[in-house]
């Protein structure tokens, strides 16, 4: 018998954040869906690979996402982890395994290392302040090829826009 992975449970700061975590655990084949209430009335959903994610502002909702945790679905809540609201889901979803505060920076690290040479041209220059066109002049890369590059690039950081790439690149990359 093949072992599923365990689910998946962040606790993050801001829908921001959450953003950040879905579009990594897409990547990694979860399914994803808003709300914790699940659509699926058998008991263990583990093997569906569905991710549950939402705000956490009250005990209906904080009960409703333990309970999936508890099917095994997995949840990306949004919360203050300082809050008591905040504290109690942290405990009860650490009942059930390990659970992931914020964004992890580790997987943002490997991604830069996974940039190939034109993306690290393409995203320096952009951080520099030059356009998408001018850095692909200076690369000698078509403009297409250069947003392919750092849509790619886009990809990698889990990022939906090209500012977010290029800051990410900044925060992680090694110094010169």
């Amino acid at each position: 018998m093949t072992r599923q992975p365990d689910a998946p449970r962040h606790v993050v700061a801001s829908v921001g954040d959450a953003d950040t975590v879905l579009r990594r655990l897409v990547r990694d084949g979860w399914n994803v869906r808003d709300g914790f209430a699940l659509p699926d009335p058998a008991w263990d959903v583990t093997g569906a690979r569905l991710v549950l994610h939402g705000r956490i502002g009250d005990q209906d909702a904080l009960q409703l996402a333990v309970l999936a945790a508890a099917r095994g679905a997995g949840i990306v809540a949004v919360c203050d982890a300082e809050s008591p609201l905040g504290r109690a889901l942290i405990d009860d979803l650490s009942r059930l395994g390990p659970v992931r505060y914020g964004v992890d920076h580790a997987e943002v690290a490997d991604a830069v290392a996974d940039l190939v040479p034109e993306q690290r041209a393409l995203l320096d220059r952009l951080a520099a302040g030059d356009t998408i066109a001018a850095a692909a002049a200076a690369e000698f890369l078509s403009l297409r090829t250069a947003n392919r590059r750092i849509a790619e690039a886009r990809a990698l950081f889990g990022v939906r826009t090209t500012r977010e790439a290029v800051l990410a690149y900044l925060r992680q990359r090694s110094p010169d």
